[in-house]
C-alpha cells in the first residue's frame, strides 16, 4: 500500500483503539502497575479503577456491576455461557443454536454435539432471519441452553433475541447471546428483557483486543470456566489484565455517547455505499437487505467473481474490507452464513463485507465508490462465467 491512505471499512473484524482509551490505560502499564487484588492502597487504587470499569460497562448495557464478568475476548466468553449452562443442568443434554452463529459458539456447539449433546441448528430464510417457529418449536424440557447471536457478523442481521427470551424464560431454559457485534451499535438494556447471558469483546468496540465480558443475570446458575483465584468474586479465576479492563470501560462510556451518531450518520455512509454500488454495478446485491440490520454493516455480493480477488485490488487503492468473518478467512468454501441464507455459489464467492465505525467520513466513502466499479469490471474481464454469458441468466 505504501502511502496510499488507509480507509478502514473492516471495523467488523477489530476496530482501532480509540485515543481517549489509550490515554486512559497507558498509565497502568508502568505507573499504577500494583496488583489490584493487593492489600496496599497502591493496589486497591488500581482496583477502584476496575470498579469504576465495570459500573460503566454495566451502564452500557443496563446492567449492575455484579452480573458483569471480565474475560479475556468473546471466545472465552462464549465457551463460558454455554459451559456454564450445561455444568449447572448435567441432566439436559440438548442444545439450540443457529446454522449462522460465529465460529466461536458453532466450533463449540459441534464439538458438544460429538460428545454426547444433541444440538439442533435453526435455519434463516433468504434475507438472515431466523425460523422462530422451528426455533419455538424445538424447546423442550431437554433444552440445557439457547445461544444465539444478537446480530450476525457477516450481515449485520439482528435477530429478535429479546422477543426468543420471553419464550425461553416461559419453558425455564437459559438463553445466551453472543452480542459481540451489537454492544456500542443499537441500545441494548439488559434491565428490559429476559436474557439470561451476553458475551462481548472489546476489540469490537474500540477497545483493544484482549479483553471481553460476559454479563450473567442475577439468580442465573452458574459454573466457572476458569477456576483458579477469587478474582471476579470466584467466577474466573486469574489476575486481572487491569489496563485492558480500565480501556473497555472508557470505551463503553464513548460508545453510549455515540450511539445516536452511530444509528444516524454512519448509518446514512452505509446506506449511501450500499445504494450507489448497486446502481453503478451489474449483477449485484445486498445481503440481508429486508431484515433489520447494524447500522454499519453492508454485506454485497458481486456475482462472478472471487472475493480474495477484489479485496486484492481493493488493498491497491488502500480500502480494507473483508471477504466475511476474518475467523473463517484462508478458507476456499463460500461462508456458511450466506450458504445458510441460500446465496448462489456465484455469489457468495464474491460477497464483500463493509464495516463502518464512528471514525469514517463520506470522503471515504466517495473514494470507495469511485474505484469499486472498475475493480468490478476489471476482474469480470478475467472471469469465464462472465465471458460466457452465465451472468445472463441470473
Amino acid at each position: 500500500m505504501n502511502d496510499t491512505p488507509v480507509i478502514y471499512l473492516d471495523n467488523n473484524a477489530t476496530t482501532m483503539v480509540a485515543p481517549e482509551v489509550l490515554e486512559e490505560m497507558l498509565p497502568y502499564f508502568n505507573r499504577w502497575y500494583g496488583n489490584p487484588s493487593s492489600m496496599h492502597s497502591f493496589g486497591g487504587m488500581v482496583g477502584r479503577r476496575i470498579r469504576e470499569a465495570r459500573e460503566r460497562l454495566a451502564s452500557l448495557l443496563g446492567a449492575s456491576e455484579e452480573e458483569i464478568i471480565f474475560t479475556s475476548c468473546g471466545t472465552e466468553s462464549d465457551s463460558t455461557a454455554i459451559y456454564a449452562a450445561i455444568r449447572s443442568y448435567p441432566e439436559k443434554k440438548h442444545i439450540i443454536t443457529s446454522r449462522v452463529e460465529h465460529p466461536a459458539v458453532k466450533n463449540l456447539c459441534d464439538y458438544l454435539a460429538k460428545n454426547g449433546y444433541r444440538v439442533t441448528t435453526v435455519g434463516v430464510d433468504k434475507s438472515g432471519n431466523l425460523d422462530l417457529d422451528f426455533l419455538y418449536d424445538n424447546l423442550t424440557p431437554d433444552t440445557a441452553i439457547v445461544s444465539l447471536m444478537w446480530a450476525n457478523n457477516e450481515t449485520g442481521v439482528i435477530f429478535p433475541v429479546e422477543e426468543i427470551a420471553e419464550k425461553t424464560a416461559a419453558a425455564g431454559i437459559v438463553l445466551h447471546t453472543d452480542a459481540v457485534q451489537a454492544v456500542g451499535k443499537i441500545p441494548i438494556d439488559m434491565q428490559t428483557n429476559r436474557i439470561d447471558m451476553l458475551s462481548l469483546s472489546g476489540h469490537k468496540l474500540h477497545a483493544p483486543k484482549g479483553i471481553g465480558a460476559l454479563y450473567v443475570r442475577k439468580g442465573t446458575k452458574f459454573s466457572p470456566f476458569l477456576i483458579g483465584g477469587h478474582q471476579e468474586k470466584g467466577r474466573r479465576g486469574g489476575t486481572e489484565n487491569t489496563a485492558s479492563i480500565i480501556g473497555l470501560g472508557k470505551a463503553a462510556e464513548l460508545a453510549a455517547a455515540k450511539m445516536s451518531e452511530e444509528n444516524t450518520r454512519v448509518r446514512e455512509l452505509r446506506d449511501k455505499l450500499e445504494r450507489e454500488l448497486t446502481q453503478r454495478i451489474p449483477n449485484c446485491f445486498v445481503n440481508g437487505k429486508d431484515a433489520p440490520r447494524l447500522p454499519n454493516t453492508a454485506s454485497i455480493a458481486f456475482e462472478f467473481v472471487e472475493g480474495e480477488a477484489i479485496l486484492l485490488l481493493m488493498n491497491e487503492h488502500g480500502i480494507c474490507a473483508s471477504s466475511g468473518s476474518a475467523c473463517t478467512s484462508g478458507s476456499l468454501e463460500p461462508s456458511h452464513v450466506l450458504r445458510a441464507m441460500g446465496v448462489p455459489f456465484t455469489a457468495a464467492h464474491g460477497t464483500i463485507r463493509y464495516s463502518l465505525s464512528v471514525y469514517n467520513t463520506e470522503a471515504e466513502i466517495d473514494v470507495v465508490i469511485e474505484h469499486m466499479p472498475g475493480i468490478i469490471e476489471r476482474l469480470r474481464q478475467l472471469s469465464p462465467f462472465w465471458k460466457s454469458g452465465a451472468c445472463m441468466a441470473s
